[in-house]
Parts: structure tokens; sequence; C-alpha cells
């Protein structure tokens, strides 16, 4: 355990040092004899116990929205994506079984997203008009309403593990460009080259964004969409403690200049948190999340007006973002488990595990 130390006949913690006898005395008066007990009954401090007593537990993920329709995708890309998803609900649902909690079960989720080529976060990012990656990311806690978020990164890995180290290891809740990327190696997170998050996929995108500049729109390629402004990845969960959090993670939109940030990192719009009322995560038209403050307006309707997640979820993104002319959907969860998933594009890559266990992963909008 960090901080702590064991000499010959002693124990150091941090500030403090006790001689072993002295130690036991004090774990047998009776004020400790009740701590003692509790730390033998539970393993570890902080460490998750299987066996553990444990409320319900809950996940849901997306990894993005947009042009998705049915018979675009060849078989076996469907069945790479369906792959993708099942492996991140797995992971995050994994420690959330295991008594850990929603923090790391959404970044857990989202690092898996990250890493795969499939989804625009991390590794499968799209290309700036200059041909560069920048990253974005935010997570909240709901217990806490502690939050942290990353902008226009070019370093880094996995954009979620610094937002959750700006949330937990600085006084700020948003870092951008290079001193985010600074930031990172302070903390110690694993930096990569550029092209690390070079794909062929990505880059043909871009060329194609570029030669429609001219005033052409935007269309999608036989096969695949092109994630011109969606596919952000995402995660929420109710941990068993009835904890909520909610993280995201993106590359943007495709042909993105100026420094562009979408929505995915602003706390309020495209994450937020709140165990009064629920979890959220969006991917879509950021401008339009932003402008709508979609993330939390959601949670507010749930707080204030009383109503359930799905009808406070489906309300602001089918006929609110509908009406201002925006694209997109977001996962939801309550500290009751329930769990939503609305969008108004023709689909989203979208999976959950509810509170009775059952998994489930679709991609369309039928």
């Amino acid at each position: 355990m960090s901080g702590i130390s064991f000499e010959r006949g002693s124990i150091d913690l941090p500030g403090h040092r006790f001689g072993l006898d002295r130690l036991f005395r004090r774990l047998f008066s009776v004020g400790a004899l009740a701590l003692g007990v509790g730390l033998l009954s539970t393993g570890c401090a902080g460490a998750p116990n299987p066996e553990a007593s444990m409320g319900d537990v809950a996940i849901a993920i997306h990894g993005g929205a947009g042009t998705i329709r049915r018979g675009a995708l060849t078989p076996e890309l469907e069945a790479e994506y369906r792959s993708a998803l099942e492996e991140a609900l797995t992971a995050g649902h994994l420690i959330l079984r295991q008594g850990g909690s929603s923090l790391d079960a959404v970044v857990a989720a989202v690092k898996v997203m990250e890493d795969s080529p499939l989804f625009n976060a991390g590794k499968g990012a799209v290309f700036t008009s200059e041909g560069t990656n920048e990253l974005d990311a935010s997570i909240m806690d709901g217990a806490t309403r502690m939050a942290g978020a990353v902008a226009g990164v070019k370093k880094v890995r996995s954009p979620i593990t610094l937002a959750r180290a700006v949330m937990e290891n600085s006084p700020h809740v948003m870092m951008a460009g290079v001193g985010a990327d600074s930031f990172a190696v302070e903390q110690g997170l694993e930096i990569v080259d550029q092209s690390y998050f070079f794909t062929q996929r990505r880059w043909d995108a871009l060329k194609r964004a570029q030669e429609a500049e001219a005033g052409a729109q935007l269309t999608a390629s036989a096969g695949e969409y092109d994630d011109y402004k969606f596919g952000t990845v995402g995660a929420v969960a109710l941990d068993s403690e009835g904890n909520l959090a909610a993280a995201t993670s993106t590359g943007g939109m495709t042909n993105k200049r100026f420094g562009r940030v979408g929505d995915s990192p602003i706390i309020g719009a495209g994450t937020y948190a709140d165990n009064a009322s629920c979890a959220i995560s969006a991917t879509g038209h950021g401008e339009y999340f932003i402008r709508a403050s979609v993330a939390h307006d959601i949670c507010a309707r749930v707080k204030y007006l009383g109503v359930s997640v799905k009808e406070a979820a489906e309300e602001v993104v089918l006929r609110e973002l509908v009406e201002m002319g925006g694209d997109g959907g977001v996962i939801a969860i309550d500290r009751s488990g329930n769990i939503a998933m609305p969008f108004n594009t023709e689909g989203m890559y979208r999976g959950s595990v509810d509170t009775s266990g059952k998994m489930t992963i679709e991609i369309y909008k039928d």
C-alpha cells in the first residue's frame, strides 16, 4: 500500500511511526477493536471484494451516433463493432460486479473504445484540417459533482485517464492543448507519438471532406459513415454504493480547424453526473449540445420535475434538439439503474448491462 512501510518491530504510516507492540495495544482497545474486525471482514481497505454484499449495478455505453443504416456495414465490420462494444461493457461491468466504483467502471469501458480504431476517440480519432489529431474528454463523479476535462490534447494515449487526473490531482476542471499535454507528462500517463492515432480510414475521410469543402455536402461512403461530426464514445454507470459517474471521449469533427472544441469536454453539455438525478454521456453535433446544455438539462428535468430519466432524455433529444436542428443521442442512467439511450439519427452504437445482468448491444434505430 502506498505510503506504508514495515520495518522489524515497527510500522511506518504517513506522519506516524508505531512500534508493533504499541500498535496491537491500540488495535485491541475497545474503539479500535471494531475497526480491526471491520478491516478483516472486508479485506484491504478500498479494494473491491467480490463476496461483499452489493446493491444493484448497471452500465451503459455508446460509440457514436450518425448515419448508420442497416445494410451499410458489412457483416464483418458489424461483428467487429459488436465485439468491441461487448468488450467495453464487460470491462466496466466486471469492475461493478466486484464492488468497484462507477468512476473506475466508466474509465475502463471508455479506455477499451479509445484503444479501438473503430471509434472516433483515442486510436481511431478523426483528423483536423492540418492532418493532426486533437482529442477531448471529460468525466464527472455523481457523488461529489467533481469533474475533470481536457481539450485539444495530442500526446496522451488515453484522454479519459488524463481527464480523471485533472479532476483528482489538480484544483481545476478543464485543461487544454499544450498545457494539458504537459500535465499528462507530469502525471506519468502514457505518452504516444501522433503516428499512434493514424488510421487509413480516418485519413481517407479527411481527404474526402477536404475535396467536398467547396460546397458539396458530406455524405456517407458505401460500407460505413464518415464520422464528420459524430463518433464520440462514452459510458455511464451505477455502482453498488449507489454512486453515478459519466465519462466521454472523442476525436471531434473531421477537418476541424481553429482549435474547435465540441461538447464532449464541456461539463453540462456532453457529460454530467449527479447522484440526485442521473448520469449522461452524449454524442452528436457538439455545437447544438453545447447551446442546449443537453446533459445538464436532462438531469435537471429528473431532479426538479420528477420525471423519469427516459422521459427527460427523450424530451431533450427527440424534441428540443430536433427543433434546434441538432443530431445525435445520449446514454442516461439514474440511481435506480434505469437506463435510457434515445437518439435522433439513423443509428447509434450502444450497449448496456442492466441491474438484472442482462447485456444488450444495438446499432440501428430498429
